[in-house]
């Protein structure tokens, strides 16, 4: 039988929002491990990745009750919303891809000015690193390594805080933006989706009830 049913377009609809959740859940914890880990938080855009994965999380919530309820006001706010998280998430995706290793060396270097030394030497004592980049001012850079208590130091082979940071957060904005990219179109498709199945007659309802 084509799939082309109420009940079809019911289940459908169902398990797409299961891949919604999915997929809220592995923007946040991919974006999570990237900030959690210190290397990235001063890049924005992954802080927006985080709310783009609570808002799908919510959004699909409210597919699933739409989706299994047939809620005519559900499911019309399901799509606006589906719609609006397809745009913002389109271009977050499309930043972190675009995002250049210049631009992120600018972001963390804004960062680091205006770091306390402490908060300077407890970041290098976890990346086992010394001072942020070569390129950054070389009369600040000195005073950074030469404050530095890294253990690495004692062995004097030291890598720069910035080149950590900086191999670390493409990994982390190449997997963000690509799959946040991918399922970004699987929204439109859930927008679609969805309005061909609010449209649909319940073949439970009441014939005259309104639809």
């Amino acid at each position: 039988m084509v799939c082309g049913g109420f009940t079809c377009s019911k289940n459908a609809l169902y398990s797409l929002n299961v891949v919604y959740v999915l997929v809220g859940l592995l923007l946040v914890a991919v974006a999570a491990w990237g900030k959690g880990y210190g290397t990235v938080s001063s890049i924005h855009i992954i802080g927006g990745v985080i709310a783009v994965g609570v808002f799908v999380l919510l959004i699909a919530i409210i597919g699933l009750i739409g989706a299994s309820t047939h809620h005519q006001v559900l499911l019309f706010f399901y799509m606006l919303i589906l719609f609006m998280v397809f745009l913002f998430q389109f271009g977050v995706s499309c930043s972190c891809l675009a995002i250049t290793k210049e631009q992120q060396g600018k972001l963390l270097n804004s960062s680091w000015t205006y770091m306390s030394p402490d908060t300077r030497q407890v970041l290098e004592q976890s990346l086992d690193c010394c001072g942020l980049l070569n390129t950054t001012d070389s009369t600040e850079f000195i005073k950074d390594v030469e404050q530095c208590r890294a253990v690495c130091k004692q062995k004097q082979v030291c890598s720069t805080c910035g080149d950590l940071m900086l191999q670390h957060s493409g990994k982390v904005l190449k997997v963000l933006g690509g799959v946040g990219l991918f399922f970004s179109f699987t929204q439109i498709f859930g927008v679609w989706l969805a309005m061909r199945y609010r449209n649909q007659k319940d073949p439970r309802a009441n014939p005259s009830a309104f639809l």
